[in-house]
């Protein structure tokens, strides 16, 4: 992304912040629950990953694996809520999504597609993170066998050493996306076209729609 189209995407968010004047709850307990557990896990995760990298040493795989077992639960609790309560429709891609980016990049407006609780970029960032979680997640599980704990010894032949380097890999660059998906998560967070929708994170009442289609 060129820094023309940069400014033009923050342009366009703070425009659409200005017109977002129907307030609602926007998420729901459970849902903000689950949003700060896996903030949580992800600092914790992130911390015991990088900290002794830079030379800070301390007994860091308990916390590290825990946190890890936290947030695989966290994580089965947002999909039970996804499936079993919301439903998944509001988060899926649709072709208004794609003229959404289009529009913003060619700085056109938006006025036209449909309302939509969450907007192209929102689900983009989405889909990327639960992406990124879910393959470090994944390879985390299974490196849970070259550890020692009070539920199982280690063993690491299940996997052969190319396999196991392709896990660490997979790993090691998730990791370090999150954390490039965490500062920029942050960073949206708390500019003034989006400080609503933090607040909804905190509260449960915000923007009920990203997209306001005509309205915008």
């Amino acid at each position: 992304m060129t820094g023309i189209q940069f400014r033009r995407l923050s342009g366009y968010w703070i425009g659409m912040a200005a017109s977002q004047r129907q307030t609602g709850v926007r998420h729901r307990l459970g849902d903000r629950l689950f949003h700060w557990v896996m903030a949580a896990c992800i600092f914790v995760l992130g911390g015991t990953a990088f900290l002794p990298i830079i030379g800070i040493g301390f007994n860091w795989v308990p916390i590290h694996w825990w946190s890890g077992i936290v947030l695989v639960a966290a994580i089965i609790f947002h999909l039970y809520r996804v499936f079993a309560i919301h439903g998944i429709g509001r988060m899926v891609p649709a072709v208004d999504d794609a003229r959404e980016t289009v529009r913003v990049v060619l700085n056109r407006s938006s006025k036209d597609l449909e309302p939509a609780k969450y907007d192209a970029f929102q689900k983009l960032y989405h889909w990327t993170t639960a992406t990124v979680v879910m393959a470090t997640v994944a390879t985390g599980l299974v490196m849970l066998a070259k550890i020692d704990t009070t539920f199982w010894r280690r063993d690491p032949s299940i996997l052969s050493d190319w396999a196991w380097g392709v896990i660490y890999v997979i790993h090691g660059l998730g990791a370090m996306l999150l954390l490039f998906l965490v500062i920029l998560h942050i960073y949206f967070s708390f500019i003034p076209s989006h400080r609503a929708y933090l607040s909804s994170m905190v509260l449960g009442k915000g923007p009920e729609l990203a997209r306001k289609g005509e309205e915008s």
